[in-house]
């Protein structure tokens, strides 16, 4: 499988997650620049972490109008499978491929160490063949993590099973005291309703 991982001015996680899906994974990886108006061909689209152009205005804002995503917006919108993390989740939200927003983290601090999630959804690809019982450990690295949405829109991830993790503690029990930024329900990562857009903060 060709995989397309974009990188940002301001991306830091871009070269580990091209050395996770190449070296680790053994998937064909390309590398895209923000500039370019070409996915080669790529099979689904990576975007990493990190602080693109500076996380100016706010977080994913003046990446969300870059060419290279004008290109992963019409793939997506074609079925194609795209997924963001952190940063990446936040450009996606952005670009109006994945429903709500990422706010400052209720503490107003940045946040740096290990959570745990609750894999939720049993229809998307991501989350799909993870443990409900097993507790996922990834580390967290951000400054606007606290997801939110309208009670329209939460609604609808529930109906249409589209929250992929939520934050919890060691035991798997989603609580106040597992929540690491504020986020709605302890929202980790969510999709889009056709399932083929995916982003999560760890």
């Amino acid at each position: 499988m060709k995989i397309g991982v974009v990188t940002f001015p301001g991306s830091n996680c871009d070269m580990d997650m091209v050395h996770a899906l190449g070296q680790d994974l053994g998937f064909d990886v390309v590398q895209l620049w923000h500039k370019d108006r070409d996915l080669q061909g790529c099979e689904a689209v990576m975007l990493p972490g990190g602080f693109s152009y500076g996380d100016y205005l706010r977080s994913g804002a003046i990446a969300r109008f870059s060419p290279i995503m004008e290109e992963v917006i019409d793939f997506a919108n074609r079925g194609g499978r795209v997924m963001g993390v952190c940063n990446g989740f936040q450009i996606l939200c952005e670009a109006g491929l994945l429903p709500g927003t990422l706010r400052h983290n209720e503490s107003r601090k940045f946040i740096c160490r290990n959570v745990h999630l609750k894999p939720v959804s049993r229809t998307a690809a991501v989350s799909a063949g993870c443990d409900t019982d097993t507790p996922l450990v990834i580390p967290i690295a951000h400054g606007e993590g606290n997801y939110y949405i309208d009670d329209e829109g939460l609604q609808a991830l529930q109906d249409n099973d589209q929250i992929l993790f939520q934050y919890c503690d060691e035991e798997g029990q989603v609580n106040a005291m597992s929540n690491p930024n504020g986020a709605l329900l302890n929202i980790a990562g969510v999709c889009n309703e056709g399932k083929n857009v995916f982003g999560m903060m760890p």
